[in-house]
Parts: C-alpha cells; sequence; structure tokens
C-alpha cells in the first residue's frame, strides 16, 4: 500500500483517479483541513469568475454587490451534497461515512476549480479569438471533475459502476427536495414575520387612537 503524504496523496488521486480514492480509502489518509482548504478555492473560484473574468467576455452590472449567492454556490451545495449523499448511501447500504465524503467530494473539485481559475486569469490575455485556449482549460477541468467524483463515489461506498450512478442520480434529487422545502419554509416564516408585525402595527395604531 502506498506511503504517501497528505500532499501527495491529493496529487495521487488526482493523477490516478481510479486507484488513488481506493489507496485514500484504505491508507485513511484524507485530510479534512485540506479539503476545507478546497471548498475556500471553490468560492473564490466562484466570487473570481463571476466578479473578476476579463471585460471583453463578461461584464457585471450588478449596482449592489452580494456575497452571499457565491456562499451559497460553493459552501452551500458542496455541503448539501454532502450531506444529502450520505443520506441516501445509507439506502443502499453504502460504506462512506460523511466525513469521507467531505473529503473526496472536496478532492474531486480540484480540475474544476484550477481549470476556471486559468480561465479567469487568461480573460484578461487572450482576445476573443483566442478563447478557445480558455474554454480547453474550463471544458478539460470539468471533465477530469466528473471522472474523479464519479471515481470517488465508487471507492467511498464501494459500489459498483451503475449503482454509483444511481446513487449520484438520487443525491442530486434529495438536493433538489430539500432546497424545494427550505424555500417552502422560508417563504412560510416570511409570511408568519408579516403576519405578526401586520398584527403589531394593527395594535399599535388602535392603542394610539
Amino acid at each position: 500500500m502506498l506511503d504517501l503524504t497528505q500532499g501527495q496523496f491529493v496529487r495521487h488521486v488526482i493523477m490516478h483517479p481510479f486507484e488513488g480514492f481506493e489507496d485514500l480509502r484504505w491508507k485513511k489518509s484524507g485530510s479534512l483541513a485540506i479539503a476545507t482548504g478546497i471548498v475556500v478555492l471553490l468560492f473564490i473560484q466562484q466570487l473570481a469568475y463571476n466578479r473578476m473574468y476579463g471585460f471583453q467576455y463578461y461584464s457585471s452590472y450588478d449596482k449592489i454587490f452580494n456575497i452571499v449567492p457565491y456562499f451559497f454556490r460553493s459552501f452551500g451545495i458542496f455541503l448539501l451534497y454532502v450531506v444529502c449523499n450520505w443520506a441516501m448511501c445509507t439506502l443502499f447500504d453504502g460504506e462512506g461515512s460523511m466525513k469521507n465524503i467531505y473529503i473526496v467530494t472536496a478532492y474531486s473539485l480540484i480540475p474544476y476549480i484550477a481549470g476556471y481559475l486559468i480561465g479567469t486569469v487568461l480573460s484578461h490575455f487572450l482576445i476573443k479569438d483566442e478563447y478557445i485556449f480558455i474554454q480547453t482549460f474550463e471544458i478539460v477541468g470539468t471533465a477530469w471533475t466528473v471522472v474523479l467524483f464519479i471515481s470517488a463515489m465508487k471507492a467511498v461506498h464501494q459500489f459498483s459502476f451503475g449503482k454509483t450512478l444511481a446513487l449520484i442520480a438520487l443525491t442530486l434529487v434529495a438536493m433538489i427536495a430539500v432546497m424545494f422545502l427550505l424555500v417552502l419554509l422560508l417563504t412560510l416564516f416570511q409570511q408568519v414575520i408579516i403576519f405578526i408585525f401586520t398584527i403589531y402595527t394593527e395594535l399599535s395604531y388602535r392603542l394610539r387612537v
């Protein structure tokens, strides 16, 4: 079995996804600190791509900057996936713990983050006719992340390829359901607040009269 440092394991799983995640699982060498750092980089990548992309390719017309959507696109969606995947894997008798799912999912995002960060930097130097080079980094990074992601889920849960795809699909369905319920709950909470405020305003008015 490989005897690598934490940083070497990150490079190992990126370059050798099919055996890398298996080695990571059996060696139990995943790092929560590194995984959290990767999620922070995901947040930075989302922020950079939407706010710092070359003006000749993309211009933001937002008058007010709101950081909340970027937190949701990075930390929010990532953590929601981890929780939903862990919940679904219990139905499929998966072997992955929430910690392991968190780590391998974060490791899988490295090519995607790198591809889009490189693309953001190149957008300030390349002209529109050379946009194909930017797209190459972004597409290759995304495609390699998909390969890593499927390999990670397969290794951490010890599933077959077909069962892994089914688990991922069910996880996405669960995420949509949870987001729908959250929106419903927030809407209901907002209505309750408005109702209470209306009663308070009416009582205050009558007491003054």
